[in-house]
Parts: C-alpha cells; structure tokens; sequence
C-alpha cells in the first residue's frame, strides 16, 4: 500500500502538528527523512516519516518549517517529487486562503475542487523540453482527484465541522495581497477564495500522476469586503494557527479513510 503525502500550508508547517494536535494518535516511528536533492533541487523541508492509523506517511512543509520561503520561490517541482521519491501514492494539501464569498467564513474549510492561475514568475512544468514528435500537454479539466476530495468532504461531515464541499481557489503571486480591484475581479471571474501557492503544485502533482487535493481554511475577507478591516498576515496566522486542530482531525479521519 503506498503512503500519503501531506503538504502543509501556513500554520500547518510544523513537523509535529499531527501529534500536537492529537496526542491520543499513535505515532510510530516518526523521523526525518533528509531529501538533499532531487533532479530539480533541493524540496523545502525534509520530510516527516510517521505511521497514522497504519498509513506511512509523509509531511513536507510548503514554506519551510519556519516559514522563511516565500510563495514565488518555493519548489513546488522539488516538494512533489521528494513525495513521488518517498513512495507517496496521494497527496493531502493544506493552505490558508481568504474568502471571496459573504457564505464562506473565517474558519470555514473549503475542499477545492477547481482552481484559476494568476501566478506570473512560477515554474509550472516538469517538461522543459519535448521529445521529438511528443509533446505532452497534461489534461487539467478537473485538476482535484474526486476521490481524494469525497473522503476529505466525508470526514468534515463525520466530525461536524463548518465546510464548503466545493470551491475555485485562485492563486495570485504574491507575496503582496490583492487590491480591492483586483478582489472584485476574482470574484467576478467565479472564484470563492484566493490563496498564493496551491494551482502550480496541483498542477504538478496532476503531470506527476499524483492524485491530489486541497483543504483551505478561510482566514478572512480579502479586501472586496470593505466592512472589514484590511487584511494582515498576523490575523491569518492566528485564525489558522487557533482553528488548526479542525484542519488535522479532518486530516487523521481521511488518513483512516484511505486505510479502510
């Protein structure tokens, strides 16, 4: 049975977070794994080895385990090939996002199902050339694995937690947030929450043949919502970092799931 990756997003990057937030999990054998390199560099952690519920599993933290990279400079190709190295069959993602819908709160999770791609300075492929008279151009219609998402939506319904069972993220560059014109602009373009990190690595994952999908957890309101204050990175790591432990139980009860 292949293991499952974990990438944790903002407020989800300590290698600990599974046994911090539930101690009563049985964690055997957890250990570092270094990952010097891999044929695009270096990933952006090492990798957490750790037994949940039967499952062997590995957690990379999306920005380093102190948050030292920013959203252009991680490598995204690095992080999803140490996982493919690592033997991991399934990718569970994390991220904080900010709501671009009045229905969707802080707190709030959002299980991803469609994604738009406003980054501008990102590696988006693994293919940096084509081989004569085979070009490969990787089908994206529904970038999210269903099944992945359908365990992740069931666990949230199971444990009573606030969710949205489907969401379009879009990614910006970063690491500056949005305008409020740009805000309205996302929103009139469909999408329900904006984020900096998940459509290359979902894309990625997808050319990789890595079933993937994404738990985001609203933080606040972007800056379309004016009755609001502006946006801070201080207030979303701290609604992230209170409201972590929905986003693990989600993670532990899928982990289960996909054991079963």
């Amino acid at each position: 049975m292949s293991a499952i990756g974990i990438i944790g997003g903002s407020g989800l990057d300590n290698a600990d977070v599974l046994s911090e937030f539930h101690e009563e999990e049985a964690l055997a054998g957890a250990r570092d794994v270094e990952v010097e390199t891999t044929p695009w560099g270096r990933p952006s952690s090492p990798l957490r080895r750790m037994i949940v519920s039967g499952r062997e599993v590995y957690l990379l933290a999306r920005h380093g385990r102190a948050h030292t990279i920013p959203p252009t400079q991680v490598n995204y190709r690095a992080n999803i090939q140490a996982l493919k190295d690592a033997g991991c069959g399934c990718i569970l993602a994390t991220t904080a996002c900010g709501s671009l819908r009045q229905e969707i709160g802080r707190g709030d999770l959002v299980i991803l199902d469609q994604f738009i791609d406003f980054t501008r300075s990102r590696v988006l492929s693994f293919h940096e050339r084509f081989e004569k008279h085979s070009p490969v151009h990787t089908p994206m219609a529904d970038p999210f694995a269903e099944p992945l998402r359908e365990k992740l939506v069931a666990a949230c319904l199971k444990l009573g937690i606030r969710h949205h069972p489907r969401g379009t993220v879009v990614t910006i560059e970063g690491p500056r947030f949005s305008t409020r014109a740009e805000s309205h602009m996302f929103r009139s373009f469909g999408a329900d929450v904006i984020n900096m990190s998940v459509a290359p690595e979902c894309a990625l994952a997808n050319e990789a043949h890595i079933p993937y999908a994404a738990v985001a957890m609203s933080t606040d309101y972007d800056c379309w919502k004016q009755d609001e204050p502006p946006v801070t990175w201080e207030e979303i790591l701290r609604i992230f970092t209170d409201n972590a432990r929905k986003v693990t139980a989600v993670l532990i009860e899928t982990i289960r799931a996909l054991g079963a």
